[in-house]
């Protein structure tokens, strides 16, 4: 009897692979680059699971080249790239790791707000260029103690952002369409507020939302020069919750004092009209900005986790049982 087969877009570690073979044909990515959707497309029409990765778009037209496909496996928590009504239409689960990405997304959060804050990059520049010649009043930021945080998006991870900011002693300020429990609130030291009135309140401000025609662009032109002059942006949900150039300007007024990001507009792949890079401007504005690239989950052992939830979802599908982690229902 033929093994299912199971195609891995993006690389994993040895293990999962061995993993998999005990029930499965696997078709690796011995490789740390996105294959072309061609290549992928090819490899992939004749599989029955798929693990997919966060720079995969998986729409209509692909789920009619893989007609054996019955689950996608996506190894991540946003699936803003991935047509969940197409998925189901075809009769396709797909499921997602809903909790394992919370914790090292939060501790890479609260990296980025020390990092551009304290200037830690143009200080490493600083040493490097064998200029430091002992200590200079210079590179002063912003400390965090007494300063207030505002937090746009209370699920999982902000609620974790929101318990690791505590421990620096700072006000902390959410704005969400749902409200926590006061005695959570309490708990995590939050205080609920209207975007506006968070916007205006704020030193540094942290979107942690989907991507949704909602919260696209919801830092545009109008939502930054709302913002205290000489706040922060930190971004670590989605680039297009951010608009960039309306950034770049920002920071060039001096409106903003600094903008850190581990993500970017480039990055979000189901937006026809998406940048194909990140704006020049950005790059070149070394003083103010501090970027990571998309390294919120980038843990070694809770990769190995993700990894390891998305195939128990894969056998269980392939098994004919509901697998963990589904974002949708199918017949």
């Amino acid at each position: 009897m033929n093994k299912p087969k199971v195609v891995l877009t993006h690389w994993v570690h040895p293990e999962i692979i061995e993993l998999l073979r005990e029930k499965a044909e696997v078709v690796a990515n011995p490789g740390r680059k996105t294959l072309p959707r061609e290549i992928l497309l090819e490899r992939a029409k004749d599989a029955d699971a798929l693990m997919a990765f966060m720079p995969d778009c998986i729409d209509e037209a692909f789920l009619k080249a893989c007609p054996r496909l019955k689950i996608i496996a996506a190894a991540l928590k946003g699936f803003d790239n991935f047509d969940v009504d197409a998925c189901t239409r075809h009769g396709v689960w797909l499921t997602i790791a809903p909790d394992l990405l919370t914790i090292p997304t939060a501790e890479l959060t609260v990296g980025l707000v020390l990092g551009i804050t304290r200037n830690m990059l143009e200080g490493d520049r600083h040493i490097r260029s064998g200029q430091f010649a002992g200590w200079r009043p210079e590179l002063y930021g912003l400390g965090l103690y007494g300063r207030t945080a505002g937090i746009v998006g209370l699920g999982l991870v902000g609620r974790a952002v929101a318990e690791r900011l505590k421990g620096f002693g700072m006000n902390l300020v959410y704005s969400d369409e749902i409200s926590l429990p006061p005695d959570e609130e309490e708990q995590l030291g939050l205080t609920k507020v209207t975007f506006s009135g968070l916007l205006d309140s704020s030193d540094i401000v942290i979107p942690l939302l989907p991507l949704t025609d909602r919260t696209f662009h919801l830092f545009d032109r109008n939502a930054l020069a709302r913002m205290k002059k000489g706040s922060y942006l930190v971004n670590a949900c989605r680039g297009s919750v951010v608009d960039e150039m309306a950034v770049v300007e920002s920071l060039e007024k001096r409106h903003l004092a600094g903008y850190a990001a581990d993500v970017f507009e480039m990055e979000d792949w189901i937006r026809p009209d998406r940048p194909r890079s990140i704006p020049k401007a950005l790059l070149e504005n070394t003083a103010q900005t501090f970027f990571t690239p998309h390294l919120g989950s980038a843990v070694d052992d809770v990769r190995i986790e993700i990894e390891r939830y998305c195939t128990r979802s894969i056998f269980q599908a392939l098994d004919g049982k509901i697998p963990e982690g589904k974002v949708n229902d199918i017949c």
